[in-house]
């Protein structure tokens, strides 16, 4: 790994692990004290992130907004830990958000982001005791960073494939495939495991086609073709 690929390391780090111990993200001042390095070397750490999809920025100010599996502002899944809470895009980040966490947590979310609340509970990633559920992924990975914010909130709770069926006529939305509960918790625990580590790295399409395969997730529905660079 070269000096700017272990910088872009480092910064992920700090951010995640304000995240994980704090509840928040280290703002940009704090960051250039951490990072040892002046607001506008920080910015451009900042923008390389992004680019390669370690962090999204809001669009306004070189800031960051999400960094998965963590959003920085409020979205329909909260997960409550002993201490502290934080939200996440979906119900797949959030199975990476209690598995960085560790221990145990509950999970609130809505069954297809609509009126009737699910608490599911997690420990150490897994979920516990938690009614028979399955996630639908509406838009396939390999187009999920066409528009991430729409891909994530898809990625929603259902009771059945009936129930999925309802609610894309319903909405107009496509139907893509659903995955049971337990098989996202250990795709979680694949994709975001290492996410605190300080030798992270972004998931090559040959890696994270792997993950979905070792998930059990192996249908054309996942397939990344050949990519192009960095996929999440």
């Amino acid at each position: 790994m070269g000096t700017h690929e272990s910088s872009l390391s480092r910064l992920h780090c700090e951010m995640v692990r304000g995240l994980i111990d704090e509840g928040a993200c280290p703002a940009n001042p704090e960051l250039t004290r951490r990072m040892g390095v002046p607001q506008a070397a920080l910015e451009n750490l900042l923008r390389d992130l992004a680019a390669i999809h370690g962090v999204v920025l809001h669009p306004h100010v070189c800031e960051p907004w999400i960094v998965h599996p963590f959003s920085l502002t409020p979205t329909l899944n909260w997960i409550e830990g002993p201490k502290r809470g934080w939200w996440a895009p979906c119900i797949w980040c959030a199975f990476g958000v209690a598995v960085l966490a560790g221990g145990e947590a509950l999970l609130h979310t809505r069954y297809g982001a609509e009126t009737e609340p699910l608490a599911i509970p997690i420990v150490d990633g897994r979920p516990a005791g938690s009614p028979e559920v399955v996630v639908h992924f509406a838009i396939p990975p390999a187009r999920a960073w066409d528009n991430v914010h729409q891909h994530c909130s898809m990625v929603l709770p259902f009771r059945s494939q009936d129930d999925i069926a309802a609610w894309c006529l319903r909405h107009g939305l496509p139907r893509g495939e659903a995955v049971p509960l337990e098989k996202v918790a250990s795709l979680a625990r694949a994709w975001y495991g290492s996410h605190a580590e300080p030798g992270w790295h972004k998931w090559s399409v040959e890696e994270a086609q792997q993950i979905f395969q070792r998930a059990g997730l192996q249908s054309g529905f996942w397939n990344l073709g050949a990519g192009r660079g960095k996929v999440y």
